[in-house]
């Protein structure tokens, strides 16, 4: 896929892009790439040319049976039932064996040998006969006509009647291919085989698929071929999946080093199709060499910000680099997304070893992608071979990822460590160009502060590791659960009403019985922790003192529990106390003897109160420490764990035991309430670290109020946990499973579903090769633990984590709690330095670049997180429309970046940053009082100059339609310095927002009528928040229910009550502020305001509560356009 030799300018009109579903852009953007050496310039010929070239050889019918019995030698397709019960063993396997070859370059590396080193690999490792395989198919005309145009495809198919000289003039009309009579067939056949297995998949006959074909696709354009394709399979495949299975949302992940434009290409208008690749840049060096495989393509019109770049602008990359971007950037970025298909562009010339790529990923880093993939769309997820020329590492990437598939752990990174500072740097440029599309990437890095961390060390010239050997381990079952109801006898004797009731386990089992999970693990018996194990993390004086209440009598029951904190006694405590932990014991010993891959522990009481020397909060051993302490002990070395601790308190105990010992990282995510909640005081504050040696070694979200939910644990995971658990790369994981942050528990006042719980799980199951121990601690709440456990239980199983519900964004408090943990480990953990960078777009010597300054923002006092246009002011006196700031231009709908310092590139055409698109924003030189309003169309095409008075459009975060004008207000001109109510309005409900921050233009100082106008958004992911219309209707007379005002009143879209504005007593502030209600309709102009996206609204999901409420404050129905 790689070329060599001087841009050539000439080439460029030739290989520009043909899609009619796209602007025409500049040439000069999209076409730097190099030319093969040698290779003259020349037009693709018509259908019709070729037809002319002389002779053509057509292929003998026996020949051509012989083609097609190679391609399908594997057994017929076959499909089962995702559900059954081993789902590790559905994997649909469709392998291509594609008899063509260049036939005037032997050594041309996209050769049939790469499938011949895969299919040994995967026969020597038996995974062959662990999937499903199947005849491939050919694609048809019209499926290929969903991407390539018709005279395109007929070109190709006339090539398998062309000689070797007719072949070889083509194939040096494009850019790196060559071609052979069998190259249709072959083509047709790998996009076939992708749709085999799409058909497959959305038709619930295999739960995902992996397609190992050639020739490659992702390269391939409109009518275009280009590096080694001539069809683009996984664009064909989700077009296919969008008109045959109605699918609304597909994502395209691209890992293949070389960048994927052809993909792109095709999608990059298109809000339906988000495409992610992750490629080798080198600031344009690197082939395809087009400034629209920078991070600052971000998509054009309605499909801006449904592209996602990331640049590698260095070689020797590692499994840390690409695992740090699907964190900070991908899986956020997805989640918010909902894809419900996910295709892979699977190349593996980034595996170490590739003579294309020379990065130094591992095949063990990619099982960890394919894996973090398997979370998304409920699993439904493709792999289709792209790139890889080395035999060897290309051959053990397609079993590492094959081994994911179908449900093996993901092995341990060898040297996993942190991304490197150009990698970082890259994240940190594509945040920059997407935080204004994705609320997930708000706030989604923190200032560093210099003074406070060390200075990054200069990396050294890259060496290759040692290569990995990959060892699958040979289980005898997946998931380990024990329990015993003999911990059922520990009860309180005083109140039968009290929250750590005996029922929690038994509800708990009787749930997993009733789903057929206990059926499907290894059922282990329960064992009391020996005196020796409990020593490991408890007095003798305390175990001692414990073991006595065996023969204490009520009354000295009692008077002993009061002794703790929050503690009761009765005469089984100590027993089940001893059994619980002995318990976890005993599956940390399945575990790590290979018996079970990971398990489940339903035992109480819990533990992780528990200190060295005292019971508290329900607990009296603690368990996950003991258990840690045996698993060292077992292991015969400091074992590395990391404990994980959900629970919505803070486990005081087991942060203690370990606060000195690097050897346990422990992490725990909980409510603080600014240490007014259990157990209260600083103890699980962010700045609590550890002591030496295990500073940094103890790390605390301290949630700071109720209401944390789902989006605000998965903030947490991509930002902070993940990244130190991945550079900490542990052996063993254990999670304290408390389930008293879920929806509905009467203690923790949150609202993390069972669907978020096992995502949570999915992602820590991709370290310390799958060794991973869920031990029951709190959760009061019956059905939720029970549901809860049992989610966590099937995706420690295997199964896919269930789809996700909408997801609104990170609260902002929860940010604000991951910000400060991130700011106090920075200095400890190098994964945490997404950090302020400089970056310049470079572009060739010739093209007559000059740097532009930083971008500044469209308004200054706007809402935060809410870009808006510039304003263009009208000259009284001229009557012409100039611009605020004629020179300056910003990334689209960005803001000056609290992320990193970018310097962008501008050339002769004021092309903006996402690569080439710019929207005109046109004005009106007409005389005030008749000016058009500024306006931003899809379809326009960049200016070949500038003009002056015209700036780039900034587009809004959650654009994914055009802007439009919803409606002019024409008020009587007032003083500068003075705002009638109606003005104040534009901005009551963003809590302070100034009306010249909401205004679109204004006109000042005349005597004509000023004029204002509001871009709402024309939709806003908050719209299910609104409720029917209640019966009894609306009043828009009803006064605020907290106050009694009459004036400047809004009504709640979720319930329906009614609130005075910010002007008045900002009573509907506060009540969204209580209970995260997030759209308001005004009673006085009738807009809608949306609290979270911090903008107006306008939507057809709206107009029935507007129409009502113009009714009954006007007497009419609403006036409707036409």
């Amino acid at each position: 896929m790689t070329s060599t030799g001087q841009d050539s300018t000439t080439n460029r009109q030739r290989r520009s892009r043909h899609n009619p579903h796209s602007p025409s852009h500049n040439s000069s953007v999209i076409s730097k790439r190099g030319v093969k050496k040698g290779a003259v310039p020349r037009s693709s010929p018509s259908l019709a040319e070729v037809k002319k070239k002389g002779r053509m050889k057509k292929l003998s019918q026996a020949a051509e049976q012989d083609l097609i019995m190679g391609l399908q030698e594997l057994p017929p397709m076959a499909t089962q039932d995702p559900e059954v019960s081993h789902p590790g063993q559905y994997g649909m396997f469709p392998l291509t064996q594609a008899l063509f070859h260049c036939l005037w370059d032997d050594s041309f590396p996209e050769c049939s040998e790469r499938l011949h080193a895969i299919k040994e690999q995967l026969t020597q490792e038996g995974l062959l006969d662990r999937c499903i395989s199947f005849q491939a198919r050919s694609a048809k005309k019209e499926e290929l006509m969903l991407v390539h145009s018709l005279e395109y495809i007929d070109l190709m198919e006339t090539t398998q009647y062309m000689n070797e000289a007719e072949l070889r003039i083509l194939a040096n009309t494009y850019d790196s291919v060559y071609l052979h009579p069998n190259s249709y067939t072959c083509a047709c056949l790998a996009s076939g085989s992708v749709l085999r297995l799409v058909d497959a998949v959305l038709g619930a006959k295999v739960r995902n698929g992996m397609a190992v074909i050639r020739p490659p696709g992702h390269h391939a354009q409109h009518n275009l071929m280009d590096g080694y394709c001539m069809f683009n399979h996984v664009a064909v495949a989700a077009r296919y999946a969008q008109q045959k299975h109605d699918i609304q949302r597909v994502l395209i992940v691209d890992w293949d080093v070389h960048h994927g434009q052809g993909t792109q290409f095709t999608f990059d208008q298109d809000p339906s199709v988000l495409y992610f690749s992750i490629h080798r840049y080198e600031h344009g060096q690197f082939w395809p060499h087009l400034k629209a495989s920078n991070w600052s393509a971000t998509g054009f019109g309605r499909g801006q910000g449904y592209n996602i770049n990331v640049p590698w602008n260095q070689v020797g990359m590692r499994d840390a680099d690409y695992i740090a971007a699907f964190l900070r950037i991908l899986l956020p970025v997805a989640l918010e997304f909902q894809p419900q298909l996910v295709l892979v562009a699977a190349g593996y010339d980034a595996l170490q070893g590739d003579p294309k790529g020379k990065m130094a990923a591992t095949p063990a880093g990619f099982a960890q992608l394919t894996h973090m993939l398997m979370g998304l769309a409920g699993g439904k997820l493709i792999l289709s071979l792209e790139g890889g020329y080395n035999y060897r590492s290309l051959a053990e990437g397609v079993s590492a990822s094959l081994h994911t598939l179908l449900g093996d752990p993901c092995p341990m990174l060898e040297s996993p460590g942190a991304p490197c500072l150009s990698a970082r740097t890259s994240i940190s440029c594509t945040l920059v160009a997407l935080k204004p599309f994705w609320e997930v990437l708000m706030q989604s890095a923190e200032t560093l502060e210099e003074d406070c961390v060390e200075k990054d060390k200069e990396e050294g010239p890259w060496e290759p590791p040692v290569p990995q050997i990959m060892a699958w381990p040979m289980l005898c079952a997946r998931t380990g659960l024990i329990y015993d109801r003999r911990m059922m006898n520990h009860y309180n004797l005083w109140d039968n009403h009290h929250p750590e009731m005996p029922q929690r386990i038994s509800r708990i089992m009787c749930h997993l019985e009733g789903l057929g999970l206990t059926e499907r693990c290894l059922t282990l018996p329960a064992r009391p922790a020996t005196d020796a194990e409990l020593l490991t993390c408890h007095s003798a004086e305390y175990i001692a003192r414990l073991r006595a209440t065996e023969n204490m009598k009520t009354r000295e029951l009692h008077r002993e529990g009061a002794n703790f904190d929050s503690i009761y006694i009765c005469p089984s405590t100590f027993t089940c106390a001893q059994l619980a932990t002995g318990a976890v014991c005993r599956l940390v010993e399945a575990v790590l003897a290979g018996e079970v891959l990971n398990g489940t522990a339903v035992v109480r009481p819990p533990g992780h109160h528990a200190e060295w020397d005292a019971a508290c909060g329900f607990c009296f051993f603690n368990s996950v420490a003991v258990a840690a302490r045996h698993a060292q002990a077992i292991s015969g070395h400091a074992l590395r764990i990391l404990i994980v601790d959900w629970d919505i308190h803070h486990g005081n105990g087991t942060q203690h035991i370990f606060e000195d010992d690097p050897s346990v990282l422990y992490m725990s995510l909980h409510r603080y309430d600014h240490g007014t909640f259990f157990p209260m005081g600083n103890e699980g504050a962010s700045s609590q670290i550890g002591q030496a040696p295990g500073v940094g070694f103890t790390v605390n979200v301290a949630w700071n109020g109720p209401r944390m939910g789902d989006p605000d644990y998965l903030a947490a995971w991509h930002r902070l946990v993940l990244p130190i658990a991945y550079e900490f790369n542990p052996e063993l994981v254990l999670v304290s499973a408390g389930f008293d942050a879920a929806q509905g528990d009467p203690l923790g006042g949150c609202q993390v579903s069972p669907e978020g719980y096992a995502h949570l799980t999915h992602l820590l199951m991709g370290l310390a090769n799958g060794r991973i121990i869920l031990i029951l601690e709190g959760g009061y709440n019956l059905t939720s633990i029970s549901e809860s456990m049992a989610a966590c239980t099937r995706t420690l199983l295997g199964d896919p984590p269930p789809l996700l519900g909408p997801l609104r964004p990170p609260l902002s408090g929860a940010l604000a709690s991951i910000s400060e943990t991130v700011h106090v480990h920075r200095r400890y953990w190098r994964s945490l330095r997404i950090r302020k960078v400089e970056d310049k777009e470079e572009e060739p010597s010739n093209s007559g670049l000059v740097t532009k300054k930083e971008p500044q923002p469209a308004n200054p006092g706007s809402a935060k997180g809410m870009a808006r246009p510039e304003e263009n002011i009208l000259e009284a006196g001229m009557g012409k429309a100039t611009s605020a700031s004629p020179v300056e231009e910003s990334i689209p709908g960005q803001a000056k970046s609290e992320i990193a310092t970018v310097e962008l590139a501008k050339d002769k055409s004021l092309e903006v940053a996402t690569g080439g698109a710019m929207l005109d924003q046109t004005t009106s030189e007409g005389p005030v009082g008749h000016t058009k309003l500024a306006s931003c169309t899809d379809s326009q095409t960049p200016p070949s100059s500038p003009v002056q008075g015209t700036t780039p459009y900034i587009f809004p975060r959650n654009l994914i339609e055009s802007l439009r004008t919803l409606e002019l207000s024409n008020k009587t001109q007032k003083a500068p310095d003075s705002q009638t109510p109606e003005e104040k309005l534009l901005g009551e409900a963003a809590g302070g927002q100034d009306l010249d921050d909401s205004k679109l233009m204004g006109f000042g100082d005349t005597d004509e009528a000023t004029f204002y106008a509001v871009t709402p958004l024309p939709w806003c992911p908050h719209l299910t928040a609104v409720c029917p219309i209640p019966a009894a209707g609306l009043d828009v007379t009803q006064p605020c229910q907290d106050c009694g005002s009459l004036q400047e009143n809004w009504v709640c879209l979720s319930c329906y009550q009614v609130c005075c504005g910010r002007y008045i007593n900002a009573h509907m502030i506060q009540h969204h502020e209580d209970l995260g209600h997030p759209l308001v309709l005004s009673f006085v102009d009738l807009s809608t305001w949306c609290y979270h996206c911090q903008a107006y609204v306008h939507h057809q999901a709206l107009l029935d509560v507007k129409n009502l409420a113009h009714q009954n404050k006007f007497g009419e129905d609403m006036p409707r356009p036409h």
